[in-house]
């Protein structure tokens, strides 16, 4: 099965986690950062809270239950992931979501033949740069290892970067040049090397360094420091 790279905004839907243990425990970490209306947790072998989530608890952004998992659980849910270590219980999390049209992501083992209907791939934010990386299942591993190898290459000069296009942008369009001639304007400052020498002399607040590259693909009518994203 081939999968595509969605966004899904969680507000106002039920999400339900089966399984507390570790890969539970990050789902529901990833979960609370969306901003549903509820979030309920399945576990037999629950022993209280666990303490990372008392505060979200203790408001009721999420409900620990110890119970194991009944196909009416799913009832009114519109997410729901299958994280227990059981690939029997995972397996029929799955097909009676599949039955009623829910989508559920299974984040541990299932039987053969047996998946969710979505991945949640590996998520990097860093200021204005969201990057995703999915191995489509086959190594959750690989992909955190990649997130981490991806957060280190952009850095802190890279979301500065994205912050001076976006407040250059209204300038270079104001100037009436044409879309065409715009966009060789911000393809150049996004080709390397001028990109990365642009990343590097936000990343030390070298507003000169950072003025002098774009005047090399800037036009001289346009008036622009960039001290205007560094002092912001």
């Amino acid at each position: 099965m081939r999968y595509y790279p969605v966004s899904l905004d969680l507000h106002g839907i039920r999400c339900l986690v089966v399984g507390a243990g570790r890969v539970g425990r990050r789902k529901i970490g990833t979960l609370l950062e969306c901003g549903p209306a509820s979030i309920v947790v399945l576990d037999p072998g629950l022993d209280g809270v666990p303490a990372e989530f008392a505060d979200a608890a203790a408001c009721g952004a999420v409900v620990f239950r110890k119970s194991p998992f009944s196909p009416e659980d799913i009832e009114g849910m519109g997410l729901v992931f299958a994280a227990t270590p059981s690939a029997e219980v995972n397996t029929r999390i799955a097909q009676a979501c599949r039955k009623k049209g829910i989508l559920c992501n299974v984040a541990g083992p299932a039987d053969d033949g047996v998946s969710g209907s979505f991945l949640v791939p590996a998520h990097l934010q860093e200021g204005r740069i969201t990057l995703t990386v999915s191995t489509e299942g086959g190594s959750p591993a690989l992909s955190r290892a990649l997130k981490h190898d991806l957060k280190a290459l952009i850095g802190r000069g890279y979301p500065l970067l994205a912050d001076l296009l976006d407040a250059i942008r209204p300038h270079v369009l104001a100037l009436g040049l044409g879309s065409d001639a715009d966009a060789d304007i911000f393809r150049a400052i996004c080709a390397r090397p001028l990109r990365d020498s642009l990343a590097e002399a936000l990343a030390r607040g070298d507003a000169p360094q950072a003025d002098a590259l774009l005047s090399q693909v800037l036009p001289a009518e346009l008036n622009f420091s960039t001290n205007e994203i560094l002092h912001d």
